[in-house]
């Protein structure tokens, strides 16, 4: 793995912004959100996170639950900088909207040559906030649940033949946050659709699923990968906000060590492999936050 950059290129350079989309609630954004942020704090970058998700706040939670499980046990659990944005509450929907989408340019504008990443983490429903994280990522990671049920977010499948027939609601949206992302300052958003929750089983509905994934992405220009197995794992650590990539006494946890991690630690080192993230590089700026309010 590359080495952080020197401290005056550091300060100088724009985050690199990886938002974790998809608009059905379930799929394990704010899991996925939590180890790429750990892993990349463990590989020695500054990290900072968003959550999006006001009404939910998993990723607000899991880090929480980190901080106060590091102080409580004195295990160094590294912790990212972070912010959550807080509801409008007011009766206008726009005033709302408004007050939502400064909070979220001030997060970013505080934290954007700060840090070397910035994890956002989006909620499980269509709104304005998440469409404009979508706008600003250098990488969008979109988990979904191994199942032609959640594939539906994607594309259309038709019944009978299981052939795609169309593009989905959510992913049209990327599509265009995509376009115009390249319209305004010439960037490329590279999306990366992960299979996550995947059975240890291969199934029909599973292989479908890969090929649906395959035959789509040509179109649509994203990358499938494989990513997380069901493990229970992943739910009995997050408790805690402790990962995968943690080094944990058993003691400590007060609970009877959690069967797989070696393999859990292995596919978040892969993701992070499949994600290609720049270590190094100096992303763009974030353009497509100017004059938005």
């Amino acid at each position: 793995m590359a080495q952080p950059a020197r401290s005056d290129e550091r300060q100088s350079a724009a985050a690199h912004v990886i938002v974790l989309g998809n608009e059905k609630g379930g799929s394990g954004k704010s899991t996925v959100a939590l180890h790429i942020a750990v892993a990349l704090l463990k590989a020695g970058q500054r990290v900072a996170t968003i959550d999006l998700d006001a009404r939910q706040r998993s990723l607000t939670r899991f880090i929480t639950n980190r901080g106060a499980w590091a102080a409580h046990t004195g295990l160094n659990l590294e912790l990212p900088t972070h912010r959550c944005i807080e509801f409008g509450q007011t009766m206008q929907i726009a005033d709302n909207e408004n007050r939502e989408c400064q909070q979220f340019i001030d997060a970013v504008a505080s934290l954007d040559r700060r840090v070397d990443f910035l994890v956002i983490d989006t909620p499980g429903t269509d709104s304005y906030l998440s469409r404009l994280a979508h706008s600003i990522a250098d990488t969008l990671v979109t988990p979904l649940n191994d199942s032609l049920l959640d594939f539906d977010v994607l594309g259309i499948v038709d019944p009978a033949t299981y052939a795609v027939i169309g593009v989905a609601h959510y992913a049209a949206m990327v599509r265009d946050a995509r376009r115009s992302r390249r319209q305004l300052d010439g960037s490329t958003t590279e999306w990366i659709v992960m299979r996550n929750r995947l059975s240890m089983l291969a199934s029909r509905n599973t292989q479908a699923v890969g090929d649906r994934l395959r035959e789509l992405s040509g179109e649509l220009g994203f990358r499938p990968i494989d990513g997380f197995v069901e493990r229970s794992i992943y739910r009995e650590f997050l408790l805690r906000g402790i990962t995968a990539l943690d080094d944990i006494d058993q003691a400590e946890l007060r609970m009877r060590q959690p069967p797989g991690q070696i393999a859990a630690r292995a596919e978040v080192k892969r993701l992070l492999e499949h994600l290609k993230l720049p270590l190094h590089g100096k992303p763009p700026r974030r353009d497509a936050l100017r004059g938005v309010v």
